[in-house]
């Protein structure tokens, strides 16, 4: 009878996490004019600044021979698009408590858990989406890693969504307007992206910022996508930093990290 309860009981938890990740990605293709500018900014970065610089770091220290600006930043591009998608689609908790809706799932009958864990796969499903759109840029890059690659990709950008995810939503949960939690956004978002490697690789730069990117979580995640897409080219030797399992470690230990981070606040913010 215990293991009937408990069946039963977890049978419950799995439909209460189902039905929120569920809502959240109904939102998220209903509202396609935020999918759409979502997808053109990565574009319009990867266009203006890695067109615009690829002439001033072709044959320089930065990149091999035959290699372009654009392949090296096309991974920092990657890692924007989850980051952006990751952290905002948390704003729908402060939606839902003006709307009451979030009053009404703290009565239910599920635990908060489930709640965070639902909310936290809606928000990384939806940056795991818009990042596989981008992933079908990879052979006009020259950028192809196999579909074995491709299945890395995928875990890594699922990953750090969830880290992501959950950073966002811990940080949503305190906040008790749009704006203030915009406002945060904006201090959190540009420095995450502008240390994660995106535009200069780890190497040669100052120590100060070598410590800050080192504690950067999307850097790990960046610094996989390059070594995956990359593979055993000239361009990998010079760039990754460390290997795929460090980096995917890495990753999930801040994945799970982020999850309690996001239930311990959750709990403080609403309870």
């Amino acid at each position: 009878m215990a293991d009937i309860g408990a069946s039963t009981k977890m049978a419950h938890e799995l439909r209460a996490v189902y039905t929120l990740w569920l809502r959240e990605m109904t939102r998220f293709v209903t509202e396609w004019t935020r999918v759409v500018g979502a997808l053109a900014q990565p574009l319009i970065f990867l266009l203006i600044f890695g067109i615009g610089l690829n002439s001033t770091f072709r044959g320089g220290a930065l990149l091999p021979p035959g290699f372009s600006y654009t392949q090296f930043m096309f991974p920092g591009i990657l890692g924007m698009s989850v980051l952006f998608t990751s952290l905002f689609s948390s704003i729908s908790v402060i939606w839902d408590r003006e709307f009451g809706f979030l009053k009404e799932i703290l009565v239910a009958p599920i635990s908060q858990s489930s709640i965070v864990l639902g909310k936290m796969l809606g928000g990384a499903t939806q940056a795991l989406i818009q990042g596989t759109i981008l992933l079908l840029l990879m052979p006009f890059l020259g950028l192809w890693p196999g579909m074995v690659g491709v299945l890395k990709l995928w875990l890594i950008m699922f990953l750090i969504a969830i880290t992501l995810s959950g950073l966002g939503l811990a940080l949503a949960s305190r906040m008790s307007s749009m704006e203030g939690f915009q406002m945060i956004m904006n201090f959190v978002v540009m420095p995450l992206w502008m240390l994660s490697g995106a535009f200069f690789p780890l190497q040669g730069v100052p120590s100060w910022m070598e410590f800050l990117m080192r504690i950067d979580p999307l850097t790990y995640a960046v610094d996989a996508l390059r070594g995956v897409m990359y593979g055993s080219s000239p361009l990998a030797k010079a760039l990754v930093a460390h290997t795929f399992s460090f980096d995917l470690t890495i990753v999930a230990l801040l994945a799970l990290g982020a999850f309690i981070l996001a239930l311990l606040l959750f709990r403080r913010g609403e309870g």
